[in-house]
Parts: C-alpha cells; sequence; structure tokens
C-alpha cells in the first residue's frame, strides 16, 4: 500500500492513530537507514563540509560550528528532561544572545516562533548557507552517534518546551530529525501550532515508506529553496 503525504490543512485535521511503540522491525530498518544514509552523506559530503567549514572561518570571527543545545528522547532523569549538542555550520556573528538581549523588539518577535525573519545576527555566508540548508549538514554527525534521526520530528530547544503543552511528553517520545514533515510542509512559512500539529501527525503515522516519501521531497524542498530563510 503506498503511502500518502497529505496536504497541510489535511495533515492538521487527520485524527490521531496510536503507534505500535514496539514495532521493532521499523525501529531496526529506520536505524538502519540512518547508519547507512549518514555514514554515506559524510564520506560523500566531506568535500563540502571542507569547503564550507573555510567560508564560515573567513566571513566572521568565532568557530565554524555552532552547537545548539536541544531536548532528545526523553528517559527522565529526576523529572528534568535530557538534552544534547545539535551540530550546524556557524551562521550568525558570535555575540547573538547578547545582541538580542540588547533589543527588546527583536526578542519578543523571537520569543513568539523562535524565529526572526530578518535577522540582524546572521553573517552574509550565513544566510547563504541558510537558504539552502546547509548549514545543517553536520548533523549527519548527530544521526550517526544516534542522537537523530534522518526523518522525526523538528528538534526544540529546551524553552520550546512549553509551546507544545500537551503535547511535550508525546513529542519527546522519539528522536528529533534532520528533517520531517515541517520541512516539506512549508517550513518557515508554518505557523508555530501548525509545526506542532505535523509533528504529532508524524508521531502517529510514521512509518518507512512515509520517511522515504519525505527524505525525496526534503531533496527537493532543498534544491527549490523552499520556505527557507
Amino acid at each position: 500500500m503506498k503511502t500518502q503525504v497529505y496536504s497541510n490543512q489535511q495533515l492538521i485535521a487527520a485524527p490521531s492513530v496510536p503507534f505500535a511503540s514496539k514495532n521493532m522491525l521499523y525501529f531496526a530498518v529506520k536505524r538502519l537507514i540512518d547508519i547507512l544514509g549518514s555514514f554515506f552523506g559524510l564520506v560523500v559530503l566531506f568535500p563540502v563540509f571542507v569547503v564550507l567549514a573555510i567560508l564560515v572561518r573567513l566571513s566572521s570571527a568565532g568557530p565554524i560550528l555552532h552547537r545548539r543545545r536541544v531536548l532528545s528522547l526523553q528517559k527522565y532523569e529526576g523529572g528534568v528532561p535530557q538534552s544534547f549538542d545539535a551540530f550546524k555550520f556557524r551562521t550568525m556573528v558570535t555575540n547573538a544572545d547578547e545582541f538580542l538581549k540588547e533589543h527588546p523588539e527583536l526578542m519578543a518577535e523571537f520569543q513568539k516562533d523562535f524565529k526572526l525573519r530578518d535577522d540582524p545576527r546572521v553573517t552574509k555566508i550565513g544566510h547563504k548557507l541558510r537558504r539552502a540548508s546547509l548549514d545543517e549538514l553536520p548533523q549527519l554527525f548527530n544521526v550517526l552517534s544516534g542522537q537523530m534521526t534522518l526523518v522525526g520530528p523538528r528538534m526544540i530547544s529546551p524553552p520550546e518546551l512549553e509551546m507544545y503543552g500537551e503535547f511535550g511528553t508525546k513529542l519527546l517520545s522519539v528522536k528529533p530529525g534532520l528533517t520531517g514533515l515541517w520541512q516539506v510542509s512549508g517550513r518557515q512559512n508554518v505557523s508555530y501550532t501548525e509545526r506542532v500539529k505535523l509533528d504529532m501527525y508524524y508521531i502517529d503515522h510514521r512509518s518507512i515508506g512515509m520517511d522515504i516519501q519525505i527524505l525525496l521531497k526534503t531533496v527537493v524542498s532543498v534544491l527549490k529553496r523552499q520556505g527557507a530563510y
């Protein structure tokens, strides 16, 4: 049976379907795809990594990689969610957090969706990397290590968890993905509420067939630079 990736409206209206958490075949195949896909990607894209690292280094002072602290697949320890460092090529100036605190109007916009459409903190090369989604390539290391998966719900930072409300526990029942329904459903053009619903839909309906379709759609979205900024 062919797996269907629905339109945004259908996704939001779709009923919840309990996922069989003990579907060992699904998890085994998914992990195998993650290992092979991330390893192959790292080998093939190694020259790209070198070029991008040089460009980031030359564009502005600071480290080549940015470590974003995000929440992980949960096994709660003392009621505190676990987290890990998701790697990205640095696209912002090194004092990005301080800059945001010094500009209340930008902070207010950021706290609404945890994004800034015209972010003055982003470097010139950073804009290009984001538009092409190349800044996220280092997350292939996170996938290979088992912290992330190629396809899954979007990763979130600890302050974002409250945006998921009652769905927070469900979100953290699976690994965050390098790509997912959010990325192929409009990405930055999708409201935060819709992002939450897309994540919940994926968790309820996930399958290997859906993962493959999302991966293929991600390639198309990246090539067309849809919804990225």
